[in-house]
Protein backbone atom coordinates (compact mmCIF):
# COMPACT_ATOMS: atom_id res chain seq x y z
CA UNK A 1 0.00 0.00 0.00
CA UNK A 2 1.31 3.44 -0.91
CA UNK A 3 2.18 5.77 1.95
CA UNK A 4 2.37 8.87 -0.23
CA UNK A 5 -0.04 10.49 -2.63
CA UNK A 6 0.80 10.72 -6.29
CA UNK A 7 2.10 14.27 -7.01
CA UNK A 8 -0.83 14.91 -9.36
CA UNK A 9 -3.33 14.12 -6.61
CA UNK A 10 -1.36 16.16 -4.10
CA UNK A 11 -1.37 19.19 -6.42
CA UNK A 12 -5.12 18.89 -6.98
CA UNK A 13 -5.85 18.72 -3.27
CA UNK A 14 -3.62 21.74 -2.66
CA UNK A 15 -5.48 23.72 -5.33
CA UNK A 16 -8.86 22.72 -3.89
CA UNK A 17 -7.78 23.77 -0.42
CA UNK A 18 -6.45 27.09 -1.69
CA UNK A 19 -9.68 27.80 -3.57
CA UNK A 20 -11.64 28.01 -0.34
CA UNK A 21 -14.54 25.94 -1.68
CA UNK A 22 -16.31 24.34 1.31
CA UNK A 23 -16.67 20.55 1.49
CA UNK A 24 -19.57 19.19 -0.52
CA UNK A 25 -21.48 18.06 2.56
CA UNK A 26 -21.57 21.65 3.84
CA UNK A 27 -23.17 22.91 0.62
CA UNK A 28 -26.80 22.72 -0.40
CA UNK A 29 -27.58 20.07 -3.00
CA UNK A 30 -27.92 22.78 -5.66
CA UNK A 31 -24.57 24.32 -4.69
CA UNK A 32 -22.86 20.92 -4.52
CA UNK A 33 -24.14 20.07 -7.99
CA UNK A 34 -22.62 23.27 -9.37
CA UNK A 35 -19.33 22.65 -7.58
CA UNK A 36 -19.11 19.10 -8.89
CA UNK A 37 -19.90 20.31 -12.40
CA UNK A 38 -17.13 22.93 -12.18
CA UNK A 39 -14.63 20.26 -11.06
CA UNK A 40 -15.38 17.80 -13.84
CA UNK A 41 -16.26 19.81 -16.95
CA UNK A 42 -13.35 21.40 -18.85
CA UNK A 43 -13.42 24.90 -20.26
CA UNK A 44 -11.99 23.79 -23.61
CA UNK A 45 -13.03 21.36 -26.29
CA UNK A 46 -13.53 17.80 -24.98
CA UNK A 47 -11.88 14.73 -26.44
CA UNK A 48 -13.48 14.12 -29.84
CA UNK A 49 -15.58 11.01 -30.48
CA UNK A 50 -16.81 10.15 -33.97
CA UNK A 51 -20.50 10.35 -33.02
CA UNK A 52 -22.18 11.72 -29.92
CA UNK A 53 -25.98 11.57 -29.96
CA UNK A 54 -28.65 12.14 -27.33
CA UNK A 55 -32.09 10.60 -27.02
CA UNK A 56 -34.56 9.45 -24.39
CA UNK A 57 -35.79 6.02 -23.47
CA UNK A 58 -38.94 5.11 -21.60
CA UNK A 59 -38.27 4.52 -17.91
CA UNK A 60 -40.45 3.19 -15.11
CA UNK A 61 -41.71 6.71 -14.33
CA UNK A 62 -41.07 8.76 -17.44
CA UNK A 63 -38.31 9.36 -19.98
CA UNK A 64 -34.63 8.74 -19.16
CA UNK A 65 -32.11 10.85 -21.12
CA UNK A 66 -29.15 8.91 -22.50
CA UNK A 67 -26.08 9.93 -24.48
CA UNK A 68 -24.47 7.61 -27.02
CA UNK A 69 -20.73 7.79 -27.67
CA UNK A 70 -19.81 5.81 -30.77
CA UNK A 71 -16.14 5.69 -31.81
CA UNK A 72 -17.16 4.54 -35.31
CA UNK A 73 -18.08 7.05 -38.00
CA UNK A 74 -20.61 4.78 -39.68
CA UNK A 75 -23.12 2.22 -38.46
CA UNK A 76 -21.42 -1.17 -38.53
CA UNK A 77 -23.31 -3.97 -40.20
CA UNK A 78 -22.12 -6.37 -37.52
CA UNK A 79 -23.84 -6.17 -34.11
CA UNK A 80 -21.69 -4.24 -31.64
CA UNK A 81 -21.03 -4.79 -27.95
CA UNK A 82 -21.94 -1.80 -25.79
CA UNK A 83 -21.19 -0.43 -22.33
CA UNK A 84 -24.04 1.05 -20.29
CA UNK A 85 -22.39 3.64 -18.05
CA UNK A 86 -23.88 4.88 -14.76
CA UNK A 87 -22.28 8.09 -13.49
CA UNK A 88 -21.13 8.76 -9.97
CA UNK A 89 -21.77 11.79 -7.79
CA UNK A 90 -23.30 10.41 -4.63
CA UNK A 91 -26.59 9.49 -6.38
CA UNK A 92 -27.34 13.23 -6.22
CA UNK A 93 -24.72 15.38 -7.99
CA UNK A 94 -23.58 13.76 -11.23
CA UNK A 95 -25.16 13.84 -14.67
CA UNK A 96 -24.29 13.39 -18.34
CA UNK A 97 -22.03 16.46 -18.29
CA UNK A 98 -19.96 15.56 -15.23
CA UNK A 99 -19.04 12.23 -16.81
CA UNK A 100 -18.83 13.30 -20.42
CA UNK A 101 -15.02 13.16 -20.45
CA UNK A 102 -14.86 9.70 -18.89
CA UNK A 103 -17.50 8.36 -21.30
CA UNK A 104 -15.64 9.78 -24.30
CA UNK A 105 -12.34 8.36 -23.11
CA UNK A 106 -13.83 4.90 -22.46
CA UNK A 107 -15.51 4.76 -25.87
CA UNK A 108 -12.31 5.71 -27.68
CA UNK A 109 -10.00 3.50 -25.60
CA UNK A 110 -12.24 0.43 -25.87
CA UNK A 111 -13.26 1.08 -29.47
CA UNK A 112 -16.82 0.27 -28.47
CA UNK A 113 -20.01 2.34 -28.06
CA UNK A 114 -20.80 3.72 -24.61
CA UNK A 115 -24.31 4.70 -23.52
CA UNK A 116 -24.32 7.08 -20.55
CA UNK A 117 -27.54 6.97 -18.52
CA UNK A 118 -28.95 10.12 -16.88
CA UNK A 119 -30.93 8.34 -14.17
CA UNK A 120 -33.17 10.19 -11.73
CA UNK A 121 -31.22 11.62 -8.81
CA UNK A 122 -31.75 11.84 -5.08
CA UNK A 123 -33.04 13.52 -3.00
CA UNK A 124 -35.85 14.20 -5.46
CA UNK A 125 -35.91 10.49 -6.35
CA UNK A 126 -34.38 8.30 -3.63
CA UNK A 127 -33.61 4.57 -3.70
CA UNK A 128 -34.67 2.53 -5.58
CA UNK A 129 -35.57 5.05 -8.35
CA UNK A 130 -31.99 5.55 -9.68
CA UNK A 131 -31.42 1.80 -9.66
CA UNK A 132 -34.66 1.03 -11.51
CA UNK A 133 -33.78 3.63 -14.16
CA UNK A 134 -30.40 1.99 -14.73
CA UNK A 135 -32.00 -1.44 -14.99
CA UNK A 136 -34.54 -0.03 -17.46
CA UNK A 137 -31.66 1.25 -19.60
CA UNK A 138 -30.04 -2.19 -19.57
CA UNK A 139 -33.33 -3.81 -20.50
CA UNK A 140 -33.85 -1.33 -23.32
CA UNK A 141 -30.39 -1.97 -24.75
CA UNK A 142 -31.06 -5.70 -24.75
CA UNK A 143 -34.48 -5.35 -26.38
CA UNK A 144 -33.67 -2.71 -29.04
CA UNK A 145 -30.80 -4.19 -31.07
CA UNK A 146 -30.83 -1.26 -33.51
CA UNK A 147 -30.58 1.35 -30.74
CA UNK A 148 -33.17 3.48 -32.49
CA UNK A 149 -31.24 3.03 -35.73
CA UNK A 150 -28.01 4.53 -34.32
CA UNK A 151 -26.00 1.38 -33.54
CA UNK A 152 -26.62 -2.32 -34.06
CA UNK A 153 -26.34 -3.85 -30.59
CA UNK A 154 -25.36 -7.42 -29.78
CA UNK A 155 -27.71 -8.21 -26.85
CA UNK A 156 -25.34 -10.95 -25.72
CA UNK A 157 -22.48 -8.49 -25.26
CA UNK A 158 -23.73 -5.71 -23.00
CA UNK A 159 -21.53 -4.57 -20.11
CA UNK A 160 -22.38 -2.24 -17.25
CA UNK A 161 -19.95 0.16 -15.63
CA UNK A 162 -19.88 3.11 -13.30
CA UNK A 163 -17.84 5.00 -10.73
CA UNK A 164 -18.53 5.60 -7.03
CA UNK A 165 -22.32 5.75 -6.61
CA UNK A 166 -22.49 4.57 -10.22
CA UNK A 167 -20.45 1.55 -9.18
CA UNK A 168 -23.07 0.81 -6.53
CA UNK A 169 -25.72 0.98 -9.23
CA UNK A 170 -23.66 -1.38 -11.41
CA UNK A 171 -23.58 -3.93 -8.60
CA UNK A 172 -27.30 -3.47 -7.97
CA UNK A 173 -28.22 -3.79 -11.64
CA UNK A 174 -26.12 -6.96 -11.90
CA UNK A 175 -28.02 -8.41 -8.95
CA UNK A 176 -31.36 -7.34 -10.42
CA UNK A 177 -30.52 -8.90 -13.78
CA UNK A 178 -29.60 -12.15 -12.06
CA UNK A 179 -32.66 -12.18 -9.83
CA UNK A 180 -35.09 -11.17 -12.58
CA UNK A 181 -33.72 -13.59 -15.13
CA UNK A 182 -31.98 -11.10 -17.39
CA UNK A 183 -30.86 -9.32 -19.40
CA UNK A 184 -27.50 -11.02 -19.70
CA UNK A 185 -24.47 -8.92 -18.69
CA UNK A 186 -21.05 -9.63 -20.20
CA UNK A 187 -19.01 -7.78 -17.57
CA UNK A 188 -19.42 -5.33 -14.71
CA UNK A 189 -16.93 -2.49 -14.14
CA UNK A 190 -17.03 -1.19 -10.57
CA UNK A 191 -14.86 1.89 -10.12
CA UNK A 192 -14.27 2.75 -6.43
CA UNK A 193 -17.84 1.63 -5.60
CA UNK A 194 -19.80 2.21 -2.41
CA UNK A 195 -20.97 -1.26 -1.42
CA UNK A 196 -22.15 -0.94 2.17
CA UNK A 197 -24.20 1.57 4.14
CA UNK A 198 -21.70 1.64 6.99
CA UNK A 199 -18.73 3.73 7.99
CA UNK A 200 -16.77 1.26 10.08
CA UNK A 201 -13.77 0.35 7.91
CA UNK A 202 -10.13 1.28 8.38
CA UNK A 203 -10.22 3.31 5.18
CA UNK A 204 -13.05 5.46 6.56
CA UNK A 205 -10.81 6.25 9.54
CA UNK A 206 -7.59 6.74 7.58
CA UNK A 207 -9.17 8.82 4.81
CA UNK A 208 -11.95 10.59 6.69
CA UNK A 209 -10.89 14.01 5.42
CA UNK A 210 -8.30 15.74 3.32
CA UNK A 211 -8.54 13.53 0.21
CA UNK A 212 -11.31 15.21 -1.82
CA UNK A 213 -14.23 12.99 -0.83
CA UNK A 214 -14.70 12.84 2.91
CA UNK A 215 -16.56 10.69 5.40
CA UNK A 216 -18.91 13.63 5.86
CA UNK A 217 -19.66 13.64 2.15
CA UNK A 218 -20.50 9.94 2.15
CA UNK A 219 -22.70 10.24 5.24
CA UNK A 220 -24.59 13.03 3.52
CA UNK A 221 -24.83 11.11 0.23
CA UNK A 222 -26.26 8.02 1.91
CA UNK A 223 -28.76 10.14 3.90
CA UNK A 224 -29.82 11.79 0.64
CA UNK A 225 -30.12 8.49 -1.25
CA UNK A 226 -32.05 6.48 1.33
CA UNK A 227 -35.51 7.35 2.62
CA UNK A 228 -34.77 5.46 5.86
CA UNK A 229 -31.77 3.69 7.35
CA UNK A 230 -33.66 0.43 6.86
CA UNK A 231 -33.18 0.86 3.10
CA UNK A 232 -29.45 0.68 3.73
CA UNK A 233 -29.88 -2.97 4.72
CA UNK A 234 -31.29 -3.87 1.32
CA UNK A 235 -28.76 -5.79 -0.79
CA UNK A 236 -29.61 -3.75 -3.88
CA UNK A 237 -28.53 -0.62 -1.96
CA UNK A 238 -25.69 -2.27 -0.02
CA UNK A 239 -24.45 -5.08 -2.32
CA UNK A 240 -21.91 -6.24 0.25
CA UNK A 241 -24.85 -7.41 2.40
CA UNK A 242 -26.16 -9.73 -0.32
CA UNK A 243 -26.23 -13.27 1.13
CA UNK A 244 -25.33 -14.96 -2.15
CA UNK A 245 -23.19 -13.38 -4.90
CA UNK A 246 -22.99 -16.46 -7.12
CA UNK A 247 -23.87 -16.36 -10.82
CA UNK A 248 -22.99 -12.69 -11.30
CA UNK A 249 -21.08 -11.34 -14.31
CA UNK A 250 -17.27 -11.27 -14.29
CA UNK A 251 -16.14 -8.10 -12.54
CA UNK A 252 -13.45 -5.48 -12.64
CA UNK A 253 -13.09 -3.72 -9.28
CA UNK A 254 -10.98 -0.56 -9.12
CA UNK A 255 -9.94 0.86 -5.75
CA UNK A 256 -7.77 3.75 -4.54
CA UNK A 257 -5.51 3.87 -1.51
CA UNK A 258 -6.57 7.32 -0.29
CA UNK A 259 -10.31 6.72 -0.49
CA UNK A 260 -12.86 6.19 2.30
CA UNK A 261 -14.47 3.51 0.10
CA UNK A 262 -11.27 1.51 -0.46
CA UNK A 263 -11.93 -1.29 2.00
CA UNK A 264 -15.56 -1.94 1.06
CA UNK A 265 -14.55 -2.12 -2.60
CA UNK A 266 -11.90 -4.70 -1.74
CA UNK A 267 -14.35 -6.57 0.48
CA UNK A 268 -16.87 -6.79 -2.35
CA UNK A 269 -14.18 -8.15 -4.67
CA UNK A 270 -13.36 -10.74 -2.00
CA UNK A 271 -17.02 -11.76 -1.71
CA UNK A 272 -17.39 -12.06 -5.48
CA UNK A 273 -14.30 -14.28 -5.70
CA UNK A 274 -15.53 -16.42 -2.81
CA UNK A 275 -18.78 -16.91 -4.76
CA UNK A 276 -16.86 -18.11 -7.82
CA UNK A 277 -17.17 -14.89 -9.85
CA UNK A 278 -14.03 -14.03 -11.87
CA UNK A 279 -12.60 -10.72 -10.63
CA UNK A 280 -9.83 -8.49 -11.92
CA UNK A 281 -8.60 -6.02 -9.33
CA UNK A 282 -7.18 -2.67 -10.39
CA UNK A 283 -5.39 -1.05 -7.46
CA UNK A 284 -4.25 2.58 -7.48
CA UNK A 285 -2.71 2.91 -4.02
CA UNK A 286 -1.46 6.48 -4.56
CA UNK A 287 -4.76 7.86 -5.88
CA UNK A 288 -7.85 9.54 -4.44
CA UNK A 289 -11.54 8.92 -4.94
CA UNK A 290 -12.87 10.49 -8.13
CA UNK A 291 -9.61 10.60 -10.05
CA UNK A 292 -11.14 8.97 -13.13
CA UNK A 293 -13.14 12.12 -13.91
CA UNK A 294 -10.06 14.36 -13.68
CA UNK A 295 -9.36 13.98 -17.39
CA UNK A 296 -9.65 17.67 -18.21
CA UNK A 297 -6.05 18.13 -17.14
CA UNK A 298 -3.67 16.39 -19.57
CA UNK A 299 -1.22 15.91 -16.71
CA UNK A 300 -3.55 13.34 -15.15
CA UNK A 301 -1.84 10.37 -16.77
CA UNK A 302 -2.98 8.07 -13.94
CA UNK A 303 -6.58 8.66 -15.03
CA UNK A 304 -5.60 7.71 -18.58
CA UNK A 305 -3.87 4.58 -17.28
CA UNK A 306 -7.06 3.59 -15.48
CA UNK A 307 -9.20 4.26 -18.56
CA UNK A 308 -6.91 2.06 -20.65
CA UNK A 309 -7.01 -0.73 -18.06
CA UNK A 310 -10.81 -0.60 -17.85
CA UNK A 311 -11.06 -0.54 -21.64
CA UNK A 312 -8.84 -3.61 -21.86
CA UNK A 313 -11.04 -5.52 -19.42
CA UNK A 314 -14.10 -4.38 -21.33
CA UNK A 315 -12.74 -5.71 -24.62
CA UNK A 316 -11.76 -8.98 -22.92
CA UNK A 317 -15.28 -9.29 -21.48
CA UNK A 318 -16.84 -8.80 -24.87
CA UNK A 319 -14.51 -11.32 -26.51
CA UNK A 320 -15.00 -14.10 -23.95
Amino acid sequence: MATELHPQAEDLLHDLSASGVPPLYRQSIAQARETYLDLTVPAGTPEPVERVDETEIEGPNGPIPIRLYDPHDTIDEEPQPVLAFFHGGGWALGDLETHDLASRALANAAGRPVVSVDYRRAPEFPFPAPLEDCYAALDWLASDPDLNGDVRIDPGRIAVGGDSAGGTLVAGVSLLARDRGGPEIARQLLVYPATNHAFDTDSYTENASGYFMTRGDMERFWTTYLETDLDGDHPYASPLRTPDLADLPPATVLTCGFDPLRDEGRAYADRLEDAGVPVNRLEYPDMIHGFLTMLADPEWDRAREAIDALAGDLRDGFDD
